[in-house]
């Protein structure tokens, strides 16, 4: 293939105990979602149905779960940071998650029990943004380290939040070992990331389950809509956080008959892809600066929990070069009459992009073929940011930044425009 295709792999790796998918049990996840309804930030984000879009690229249908709105910061991330900073302090206090609400952990109480902790990420913008929302509102510390190449506005969010806020001239991947090791070091220092090692697990899973919280609306949306169970599921990934917590979650949900999963990472960070393409089960890891417009997808090592459950109960792994996010950004922003606007960043529309480009380009057939893609497929996909990045927005949305050039492509519907 040429470098504008997307590359793919579909997964014949051996399966492991599988020992870790119970993380994404499903009474595991109501745990986090009746945590988060106590915040009164709480609210279901938005279930759009893309009908027309569907019938014009040949599907059944096509659902995206816009994360714009989740607790007012553009982004999904808070979830997660927000569910491990709940059951860390429950923990630390001896007391179950259940029993531990917004209104409690802003307490007087909570103050005297447990005191205040410092907590420690990276980050490309998104995570560091929950994690430091989440600690002021929980009237604890962050210090946040973003990878060189960071944007401004992002940078200017979290430190909006009251967090110590650095953008280091490494990668992410070492901007996680600068955090781990400043927490380790800091009295009451914790380090809260969504990538696991050894040695470090409980958080990262902690992170996964208050993810779940997404993948438990889509599922009762999509049941509103009368769709009792998607076909296809396309989600993005960087170390594979959230894309383990939906395989988790679905593969729990319908035991019997789970969904195909695909899933789609920027191809300068496609360590799960390259996991794939190796084919033994081990992982893999991607080194260097990592450059590609998806920053929230631009981690080159993958959290090790999550790849377990990926490697036994994802179907593809996709690795897209820049512009298929591009693509899924415009076709999000100005959707075919009739259908919702869905305002989706670098990192938020490449599930988009994958589907359309597999649907639309004949050179894709095989694959799409694979996947067994058409007339009956009800496909979700999700968009995990809105505009996070105002000035890349308007480069790739109106100026037209990283498209295809005239005649390297010819695009065929499967239906007729409205």
């Amino acid at each position: 293939m040429d470098e504008l295709e997307m590359r793919w792999a579909m997964n014949h790796m051996p399966p492991s105990c599988d020992k870790n998918l119970q993380i994404m049990s499903l009474e595991n996840v109501a745990k986090a979602r009746a945590f988060h309804r106590s915040f009164p930030q709480y609210d279901v984000t938005a279930l759009a149905d893309l009908s027309h879009m569907a019938r014009y690229l040949g599907l059944g249908g096509l659902y995206v779960k816009d994360e714009r709105w989740r607790f007012g910061l553009n982004a999904f991330k808070v979830l997660g940071a927000s569910y491990a900073m709940g059951r860390f302090i429950a923990k630390e206090i001896g007391k179950d998650i259940s029993e531990v609400s917004y209104d409690f952990l802003t307490s007087p109480e909570l103050e005297k029990d447990f005191g205040h902790a410092t907590f420690f990420t990276a980050t490309d913008g998104n995570h560091g943004r929950g994690v430091a929302w989440a600690a002021h509102r929980l009237h604890q510390k962050a210090v946040v380290h973003m990878p060189k190449g960071s944007s401004k506005s992002r940078y200017d969010n979290i430190a909006k939040e009251g967090a110590t806020v650095t953008i280091e001239d490494v990668n992410y991947d070492d901007c996680v070992r600068i955090a781990a090791k400043e927490a380790s070091e800091t009295k009451h220092g914790v380090i809260v990331q969504d990538t696991a090692w050894e040695g470090y697990t409980d958080i990262p899973s902690w992170i996964m389950q208050g993810y779940g919280t997404i993948s438990s609306e889509a599922a009762e949306q999509l049941k509103e809509v009368e769709v009792n169970r998607p076909t296809h599921v396309f989600v993005q990934a960087g170390v594979g956080s959230l894309a383990s917590s939906v395989v988790g979650y679905f593969t729990n949900l319908y035991p019997h008959n789970p969904p195909k999963f695909i899933i789609v990472e920027a191809s300068a960070a496609a360590c799960l892809y390259k996991g794939a393409v190796k084919g033994t089960g081990e992982p893999a890891v991607v080194k260097g600066d990592l450059k590609t417009i998806m920053a929230g997808l631009a981690c080159g090592e993958p959290n090790i929990i999550g790849w377990d459950i990926l490697r036994n109960h994802a179907d593809c792994f996709i690795s897209a070069v820049d512009w298929v996010a591009a693509k899924g950004m415009r076709m999000l922003a100005v959707p075919l009459h009739g259908d919702p606007v869905v305002i989706s960043g670098e990192s938020g529309a490449v599930g988009m992009g994958a589907v359309a480009q597999i649907m639309m380009d004949d050179r894709l057939k095989p694959l799409r073929d694979e996947l067994e893609l058409g007339s009956d497929s009800q496909v979700l996909i999700f968009s995990t940011e809105g505009n996070t990045d105002p000035d890349y927005f308007r480069r790739v949305v109106w100026d037209g930044a990283y498209g295809i050039e005239p005649g390297e492509k010819q695009f065929v519907g499967h239906g007729q425009l409205s």
